[in-house]
C-alpha cells in the first residue's frame, strides 16, 4: 500500500477551492496513501509481542523471592510459580532428601556410633561427640528440626559407609524421583569449598517434598518444634529447638524445613492445611522477611486475601512436570516395599533375640552346622593332626596285637613240637629196651640149647 501510485495522461481538473489555493485530486490521493502507510506501520507495531512479568495479575506486585512454587498437595495445578527451573543452592533443604533416605532404609532403630568426621562440620550443630551412641531416628529429628549438620553427616556415614558413597546414593535417588536438574555434593547442604556445586530447583524440591509427605513418620518429625533425645552411653540429654518460625506465626502451618547460607539466602519449604485444603510451598532466595512473605502467599492460596497485592496467576495452569508423578498404584507398591522392609527387620530382630535366649539357656549345646561354620582353619588343621595321631596309635596297637598273636602261636607250636620230640625220644628208648630184651632172650635161648645138644652126644 505504501507503493500505491496513480498515473493519468491528462491534467487533473480542479475539484474545489480552499481560500485562494486550488486543491487538486492528486493531493487527495497522496493524503490517502500517507494515511494507509501510517495505518500499516501501526499494525506492525501492535503485532510485536510485549513482554509481561510472569505470574502477575492486574494491580499485583512481584513477590520478593528468587524462585518459588505454591500448589495444592497431590494436585497437578500450580497456584503460584516463578523461575521454577532456575538452578540455585538449596542450603539445608538438602537435609529433606538425607532424612527421607534414612526413613526409607527401614533402619530407624539402628544404634549409630558418631564418627570424628561427622563432628568436624560448621554450625549449626547438635554438639555430638566422637564415640557417642545415638538412635538413627533421633539423628533424623536433629537434622530436620534443628538443621544439625553433624547429625546429617552422621546419618550419611552410617547408611553409606562414607560421605562420598552416601552422596552417590542421594544423586541416584534424586534421579529416580525425577529431579533432573539437581546435583548434591553433601548430606547437609553446604555449597562452598569442597562442597561447591550443591544445586537444585524449586520444581525438583517440590517433587521431593511431595514424595516425602507420603510417609507418616516424616510428617510427624517435620512438624516438631523441639527434638529431645538421649545419648545411650552417658545418658546425656539433647534438647534442640526448631528454626521454623512459621509453626508459631501462621496457625495453619504443619512443617516442614528451613535453610540458609550466604550463597543460597533465606530458603523455606512449608506446608499448611485449612479446611481440607493442603498447600505446599517452596521458597528459594527470599529477599524480604520470609515468614511474612510465606504467610501472605498461603493466605492468597487459601483465598483469604484476594484483594491484596501478591503476584498470582489469573488462571490456574497445568504444569507438565507433575504429570510425571507416580500413580496411586506406584505409591501403594512403594509403601508395601517399605512395610516389607520393616517386617523383615522385625523378623531378624526376633530371630536374633531367640538365638540369644537359646544360647543363654543352654550355652554348651550347639548344632553341628553352627559348629562347622565357626570352626576356624587352625581348628580344622588340629583336628586333622589328631586324626592322624589316632590312626598311628591304632596302627601301632594292631601291630602289637599281631605280634603278640604270632608269639603266642609260636609258643603253642613250640610246645607242641617239644611234646612230639619227647614222645619220639620215649619211643626210641622203648625200642632200644625192646631190642636189648630181644638180644637177652636170644642169648638165653642159645645157652639153653647148647647143653642139651652136648648131653645127647654122650649117650
Amino acid at each position: 500500500m505504501s507503493d500505491f501510485n496513480l498515473k493519468s495522461s491528462a491534467p487533473m481538473p480542479s475539484c474545489r477551492i480552499e481560500g485562494n489555493r486550488p486543491v487538486r485530486s492528486g493531493h487527495i490521493f497522496r493524503s490517502i496513501r500517507t494515511l494507509v502507510g501510517l495505518l500499516a506501520f501501526s499494525g506492525v507495531l501492535f503485532s510485536i509481542p510485549v513482554p509481561v512479568a510472569a505470574n502477575t495479575a492486574p494491580g499485583a506486585v512481584e513477590v520478593p523471592v528468587t524462585s518459588y512454587i505454591v500448589k495444592e498437595t497431590g494436585s497437578q495445578n500450580l497456584l503460584m510459580a516463578k523461575d521454577i527451573d532456575r538452578p540455585v543452592s538449596p542450603a539445608s533443604l538438602t537435609k529433606i532428601l538425607t532424612c527421607l533416605m534414612a526413613i526409607e532404609s527401614g533402619r530407624m532403630d539402628d544404634e549409630v556410633v558418631i564418627s570424628k568426621e561427622a563432628t568436624l562440620v560448621e554450625p549449626t550443630k547438635a554438639g555430638l561427640r566422637p564415640g557417642d551412641r545415638v538412635i538413627l531416628r533421633d539423628l533424623v529429628k536433629a537434622a530436620m528440626v534443628n538443621s544439625s549438620n553433624d547429625a546429617a553427616f552422621a546419618i550419611g556415614i552410617h547408611l553409606g559407609g562414607s560421605v562420598e558413597s552416601f552422596v552417590a546414593s542421594m544423586n541416584s535417588r534424586a534421579r529416580w524421583l525425577g529431579m533432573g536438574s539437581s546435583r548434591f555434593t553433601n548430606p547437609a547442604g553446604f555449597d562452598t569449598g569442597a562442597y561447591a556445586g550443591n544445586v537444585t530447583t524449586a520444581r525438583d524440591l517440590m517433587l521431593l517434598t511431595e514424595h516425602a509427605v507420603r510417609y507418616p513418620e516424616f510428617n510427624a518429625i517435620a512438624r516438631l518444634d523441639r527434638a529431645v533425645f538421649r545419648e545411650l552411653s552417658t545418658g546425656r540429654t539433647y534438647s534442640l529447638k526448631t528454626h521454623n518460625k512459621m509453626l508459631s506465626l501462621y496457625p495453619y502451618t504443619v512443617g516442614i524445613k528451613t535453610g540458609f547460607t550466604n550463597r543460597a539466602g533465606k530458603c523455606l519449604i512449608a506446608r499448611a492445611v485449612r479446611e481440607r485444603k493442603d498447600l505446599l510451598m517452596v521458597m528459594l532466595g527470599a529477599k524480604a522477611d520470609r515468614w511474612t512473605t510465606a504467610s501472605n502467599m498461603f493466605d492468597r492460596g487459601f483465598g483469604l486475601n484476594p484483594g491484596e497485592g501478591l503476584a498470582m496467576q489469573a488462571q490456574v495452569r497445568r504444569d507438565s512436570v507433575f504429570e510425571r508423578e507416580p500413580s496411586a498404584r506406584q505409591v501403594m507398591l512403594e509403601r508395601e516395599r517399605a512395610l516389607s522392609a520393616i517386617r523383615q527387620k522385625i523378623a531378624r530382630q526376633e530371630n536374633s533375640a531367640g538365638a540369644k535366649r537359646r544360647v543363654a539357656v543352654s550355652p554348651g549345646r550347639k548344632t553341628a552346622s553352627a559348629a562347622r561354620v565357626k570352626l576356624s582353619k587352625s581348628a580344622r588343621t588340629h583336628e586333622k593332626k589328631l586324626a592322624k595321631t589316632q590312626d598311628r596309635k591304632n596302627l601301632k596297637k594292631s601291630r602289637v596285637a599281631l605280634k603278640s598273636k604270632r608269639a603266642t602261636a609260636d609258643r603253642v607250636a613250640l610246645k607242641k613240637g617239644k611234646k612230639s620230640r619227647t614222645a619220639l625220644s620215649q619211643k626210641k628208648k622203648g625200642s632200644v629196651v625192646t631190642k636189648v630184651n630181644r638180644q637177652k632172650v636170644r642169648k638165653e635161648v642159645r645157652i639153653f640149647v647148647k647143653p642139651a645138644e652136648s648131653a645127647a652126644s654122650n649117650i
